[in-house]
């Protein structure tokens, strides 16, 4: 029998497995949808090179989407299309392990859709509506009960000691190329402990926090093209909303890709900006602290400035982490996120006065 349907049928003992095809276009994990005689099914293989604690990630998710369900559930919405619903192994647990790799199972939500690429400002307030849900449906559970299970993930200090020590080893020899770049991030420095700063000495609530929140991580509904679940929950950890609403400020606030080499091409899109803080804030405004709230404005900065760091840290260290498809392609997404920090540090009042307008 086939690995997948062999695996598949551990899952699914008392149903007749049909067929096994790829499903979806992820750079982490495996996944596989299963049809029965009985329904729909995701299969995924879990990338342990990245999430080595299993246990401590399903544990996360099981907890998250339970309580999301039980949200769900109490005002009328149907618990099963609200979140991901994972299968049991015959051992009670939400995965397995076969032939040394690990696998879990949930349920395909029929019906539904994911958009890859933004069309109009409606899709990302749509997933600004999503994520603020996410907040707001997860707002009191204790998030120190969650695993980290990415050490340090959203730590922007910790990455930048990372940074200069990528600097001091310059693994590659490309430091003499990037001394602009090199001084750029130095510049920065002292902003960058702003929010870990203040969750360590507690004024900064900590958060369960989502961690990837791309438009193609929104399940969107066939009939009424409104957002159903939040999915791809691997990097569910303890953090803090700023790092939610930063990066999808980060992704989707502009026009450019990510690696976009004309620079000149990089803009930051206040539109594209209000459109998603509104949704956002229309679901979660009244969880937020005063003091989350006053950071708000800097969270596309810091998460935007993290991210360049880090592709300019792999540039140094060779290439080693990001997957690269040309020559300097890590040091061209590294100018890309610096070019559009520096567009967002000009318009700081102005996502101040956006976010009080829909406070």
């Amino acid at each position: 029998m086939d690995k997948i349907l062999e695996v598949a049928s551990i899952f699914l003992p008392d149903e007749k497995i049909i067929s096994s095809e790829p499903l979806g276009n992820g750079h982490i994990n495996s996944t596989f949808l299963i049809k029965t005689d009985k329904g729909q099914y995701t299969l995924q293989k879990i990338n342990t090179s990245i999430f080595a604690d299993v246990d401590g990630l399903m544990s996360n998710i099981q907890s998250v989407t339970h309580h999301i369900r039980k949200k769900a559930q109490a005002i009328g919405q149907d618990p099963q299309r609200a979140t991901l619903h994972f299968l049991s192994a015959p051992d009670g647990k939400k995965y397995i392990f076969f032939d040394g790799d690990a696998y879990r199972m949930y349920k395909f939500i029929d019906s539904a859709f994911t958009i890859e690429k933004m069309e109009n400002p409606e899709h990302f307030y749509q997933s600004g509506i999503a994520f603020g849900n996410f907040a707001q449906d997860l707002s009191d559970f204790d998030a120190s009960k969650l695993n980290e299970t990415i050490k340090n993930f959203h730590n922007t200090p910790s990455r930048y000691n990372d940074f200069e020590k990528a600097v001091e080893n310059n693994l590659s020899g490309r430091l003499s190329e990037v001394s602009s770049e090199v001084e750029f991030v130095r510049a920065r420095r002292a902003f960058m402990s702003m929010f870990m700063d203040r969750l360590n000495d507690g004024s900064l609530p900590m958060r369960v926090t989502h961690n990837d929140t791309k438009l193609n991580n929104v399940l969107f509904d066939e009939k009424t093209g409104k957002p159903a679940a939040v999915i791809d929950l691997d990097t569910v950890m303890p953090g803090s909303y700023l790092f939610d609403f930063g990066d999808a400020i980060r992704f989707g606030a502009t026009h450019a890709a990510e690696d976009e080499k004309n620079l000149s091409l990089v803009d930051f899109d206040l539109g594209l900006y209000e459109s998603f803080t509104k949704g956002y804030l229309e679901t979660c405004a009244k969880s937020l602290t005063k003091v989350e709230i006053d950071l708000l404005p800097y969270a596309s900065i810091m998460l935007t400035l993290e991210c360049g760091m880090r592709f300019l840290s792999d540039h140094l260290n060779g290439d080693t982490y990001f997957r690269i498809s040309r020559e300097g392609h890590n040091l061209d997404r590294a100018r890309t996120q610096f070019k559009l920090v520096s567009e967002m540090e000009k318009h700081v009042d102005d996502m101040r006065n956006i976010i009080q307008k829909y406070i």
